[in-house]
């Protein structure tokens, strides 16, 4: 286990102590490595005749998944393969039809792949002890999110409140609006107060646009994307070089700090609390 901290000056102003969680889904809270969406993007692309490669599909995650598709529509190497295969450059309307194929794939699928990730219950559970509340968003629309939701509420994860990217008329990540909607939900007084845990680079853009402190998750999430009988059978060596090109990663999108996985949380908010009670704010 290990934390990493991003080093800047701090702004000093008042803030109480920590009184939200907003965690996203997928590679943080559920689903160790993250593959429910890629797995099942890789599997709709190719009903239109191309293939994309696992580490191609993680490239833009963290999007709406409508968002996802066009930004995977519009990289060089899979826009080669799309005019190749179909003749023109893929427009809105290829998106629609690749999205309608994606949905019905991720209803089906998702529960499949959304175990707890080891430690998220005992610490949401430290987190409830201490006052602090629990929020969630994701980068799945609503029809996703309701049996992903039901399958974590069967493992015993029930967070305060969710919202699902398609919840919201301003669009999903990396806006801040879901982040703010859980906000509002909650009853939050103050931003400065609210920690965002995420795994991936717009999850963590989304934090920082609400001006909340953010916490990168590195081992179990998008950019190592392993399982996890998959990372206890590689070397030290190559876990640790692989955390450390995924915290990377995220702490040039901006994370205050970054976490192997969501077990290693309670030390990063003990220690966002010592900086609000010194006055430091995110």
């Amino acid at each position: 286990m290990s934390i990493s901290m991003r080093q800047d000056r701090p702004n000093k102003n008042v803030a109480g102590p920590v009184q939200a969680v907003i965690f996203d889904w997928a590679g943080t809270m559920v689903d160790f490595g993250s593959f429910a969406p890629t797995q099942v993007l890789i599997d709709a692309f190719a009903g239109f005749g191309i293939e994309i490669s696992l580490e191609e599909a993680r490239g833009p995650m963290g999007l709406a998944k409508w968002d996802h598709i066009k930004t995977l529509g519009q990289s060089p190497d899979i826009a080669r393969r799309w005019i190749a295969r179909h003749g023109s450059a893929m427009t809105d309307k290829d998106v629609d039809a690749l999205y309608a194929a994606f949905l019905p794939l991720q209803i089906e699928r998702v529960g499949q792949y959304s175990s707890v990730i080891p430690g998220a219950l005992d610490t949401i559970a430290g987190l409830r002890k201490r006052g602090i509340k629990v929020g969630s968003c994701t980068g799945y629309p609503r029809v996703v999110m309701n049996p992903l939701l039901d399958k974590a509420r069967g493992d015993g994860l029930v967070p305060d409140h969710a919202v699902a990217t398609d919840d919201l008329k301003p669009g999903g990540r990396p806006g801040p609006w879901m982040a703010l909607a859980n906000v509002i939900e909650l009853g939050i007084t103050e931003l400065s107060s609210c920690v965002k845990v995420d795994d991936t680079a717009p999850g963590i853009v989304e934090g920082l646009a609400a001006h909340m402190w953010t916490v990168g998750v590195a081992l179990s999430g998008n950019e190592v994307g392993l399982t996890l009988s998959e990372l206890e059978r590689i070397s030290d060596a190559e876990r640790e070089q692989l955390k450390g090109r995924a915290a990377e990663k995220l702490f040039a999108a901006g994370a205050h700090y970054v976490i192997d996985t969501i077990a290693d949380l309670p030390q990063v908010i003990v220690a966002i609390e010592e900086r609000l009670a010194h006055g430091d704010r995110p």
